[in-house]
């Protein structure tokens, strides 16, 4: 087996040079992707559905980490608009490195209880969360495979993985629907297939789970959420970055098929 070249490994976490497709960019975590991702030297598609938004995003990290950013508009849900947002990097990049979907979506009635779900809003929680994923890898994954190379990374949930535990929503007016758990465990199911169909080509597909990501919660969730976590606190939103930044890099070169859990160990009791 021929030894690999030596690399400073600091050198190893570095982007330079790639193209990465950045899905609900604009949102909590996307944003924060967003920000490491330029930080690390990744030239960066800005993708989400507010314009307004992606052009700032853009230009602000562009300016910030000199480093090429470009919005596109798209609805991952739609084959069209997926085929648009490809034909739009090419255009601009020529090569699509690394795909990461952080898009996921909040209905009109996403905290109903199950017994009163709503089949619209199960349909476009599957829609954004799952069938968007799917359209995006199976896409732009088409191109990394005449590429001979890929990587792709999916945002998935601790619901997942572990259902919603109640004495969380004691007292709070909202909950974790089971349509929302069933659409990232789909995300986790199709990201190990897609890392064992497409490991001959040299493409990489992988997932990173993060759980109670900070964002102006009210102080009762705060504090149930801090009773029930071994760290006893919810996380920041930068603290998941690291793992998208090992997963997008070489760092992680014989990494496939993973999904990188990022809890606070919220699923070891």
């Amino acid at each position: 087996m021929k030894e690999h070249s030596k690399k400073l490994y600091k050198s190893l976490f570095q982007l330079d040079g790639k193209c990465t497709v950045l899905t609900g960019a604009t949102g909590l975590i996307g944003s924060a992707f967003a920000e490491g991702l330029a930080e690390y030297g990744s030239n960066i598609a800005i993708v989400d559905v507010d314009e307004h938004k992606c052009l700032a995003l853009a230009d602000k990290l562009s300016d910030r980490h000199s480093v090429e950013c470009i919005s596109v508009v798209a609805d991952v849900s739609k084959v069209s608009s997926v085929n648009d947002l490809l034909a739009k990097v090419l255009d601009k990049f020529g090569k699509i490195d690394v795909l990461v979907n952080s898009v996921q979506v909040i209905s009109k009635n996403f905290f109903l209880p199950f017994e009163e779900y709503k089949e619209d809003d199960w349909n476009e929680i599957i829609d954004i969360n799952l069938k968007g994923v799917f359209l995006t890898c199976q896409i732009i994954g088409k191109q990394m495979v005449a590429q001979e190379k890929g990587n792709i990374i999916n945002l998935a949930s601790t619901y997942a993985l572990v259902a919603p535990n109640q004495k969380l929503y004691e007292g709070i007016e909202f909950g974790s629907p089971a349509a929302y758990s069933a659409s990232k465990g789909g995300v986790i199911a199709l990201s190990r297939y897609l890392a064992a169909y497409w490991a001959a080509q040299n493409i990489r597909v992988n997932t990173i789970t993060p759980h109670g990501v900070y964002k102006n919660h009210e102080s009762r969730f705060i504090k149930n959420f801090s009773n029930l976590s071994p760290l006893k606190r919810m996380s920041r939103k930068e603290e998941v970055v690291g793992a998208l930044i090992y997963l997008a890099s070489e760092a992680s070169s014989y990494v496939t098929g993973h999904n990188l859990v990022v809890d606070g160990g919220w699923g070891v009791w």
